[in-house]
């Protein structure tokens, strides 16, 4: 049988609570990581400087996800209740029962801290778990060394490179490093990751 479709959810941890991604929740956004070039270095296109230059972004990702090419989710940090960032499920086959994490962003101050982890766990966990998937991949440039190794902690195995995969907005060439999780891996990974406290349908 394929693998569901995923559709919008409301995805609740200990740190992190991920919901469905709205304009609602541009100001915290742009407060989270608005103006920092280095939270924007390898998302592509420039630093949004203003709130309504994040604002187009935000709408771009809203308008493509109406199309069914994302599923896209604001990572609220719970103990603020804040949105500090997104992420978002993308290139789903059910099929062939595999789908993309990417897309993924938080404010600096949430860098190296239960954030990541516990967004990764809640997306990986609801991928296998509920919507059937066998295979979840990442990617990431490779200079960004930062990425690959918060990749790897996840449990995430290395694929390879694919050269000259994206252009920059600098106009210099982007390798695309690939890793990936299969299902008969999930769960020695998610030992590694700890509990997920609830997943519950968006109502």
């Amino acid at each position: 049988m394929p693998a569901k479709t995923p559709l919008p959810v409301t995805l609740t941890g200990h740190y992190v609570r991920l919901e469905p991604l709205t304009m609602d929740h541009l100001p915290d956004l742009f407060a989270a990581g608005g103006g920092d070039d280095e939270v924007w270095r390898w998302q592509g296109g420039p630093t949004p400087h203003t709130q309504d230059e994040l604002g187009l972004k935000l709408r771009a990702l809203l308008d493509d996800a109406e199309r069914g090419e994302y599923v896209a989710f604001a990572v609220i940090h719970r103990a603020s209740g804040q949105a500090v960032g997104w992420t978002t499920y993308l290139d789903v086959d059910t099929v062939d029962e595999r789908l993309e994490i990417g897309w993924t962003w938080y404010g600096r101050a949430f860098w190296r801290t239960a954030v990541n982890t516990e967004t990764k766990l809640l997306l990986l966990t609801h991928a296998f778990e509920e919507l059937g998937m066998g295979r979840v991949q990442l990617k990431t440039d490779h200079m960004n060394q930062r990425s690959q190794a918060a990749i790897a902690r996840i449990g995430a195995q290395r694929e390879g490179v694919l050269r000259r995969h994206r252009l920059r907005p600098d106009g210099t060439w982007r390798d695309s490093v690939y890793f990936s999780i299969l299902s008969e891996e999930w769960p020695a990974a998610k030992a590694r990751l700890g509990p997920v406290r609830s997943i519950r349908p968006d109502q």
